[in-house]
């Protein structure tokens, strides 16, 4: 009798595990535990010129840039922000309405001061 017991508590337990299991996978959006490589709004700044490494801009300061930049290229989707380590305050790498790439240069007062195109790091 002890046996059948554990046999039935063993079968309950693996059906319970299976079952949860089937639930986590399908609560998860398509190809999140597959997806190893980074979407280009993933992609971080890094690039490093006169000694200085570009960061990845966030909040207020990249909201800032967007909408300048989106103003000066209208249709253009934004990759992404991050300083600039060649001159500017700021530089956005964006997709042009036409599909080229470019990278948009912008003083600190959020002014675009030019755009490098076909460009894309």
């Amino acid at each position: 009798m002890k046996t059948l017991r554990n046999v039935a508590a063993g079968a309950a337990l693996t059906a319970a595990l299976a079952g949860g299991g089937m639930y986590l996978a399908m609560a998860a959006p398509d190809g999140a535990a597959t997806s190893t490589t980074p979407s280009a709004s993933q992609h971080k700044g890094g690039h490093q010129a006169n000694g200085i490494t570009e960061q990845l801009l966030t909040g207020d300061t990249a909201a800032r840039v967007e909408a300048a930049v989106t103003d000066a290229n209208p249709g253009a989707t934004v990759v992404r922000v991050e300083t600039d380590a060649e001159g500017a305050a700021y530089e956005a790498h964006i997709l042009k309405a036409d599909g080229t790439s470019a990278t948009v240069k912008l003083d600190a007062s959020f002014n675009v001061t030019g755009t490098e195109t076909g460009k894309q790091r």
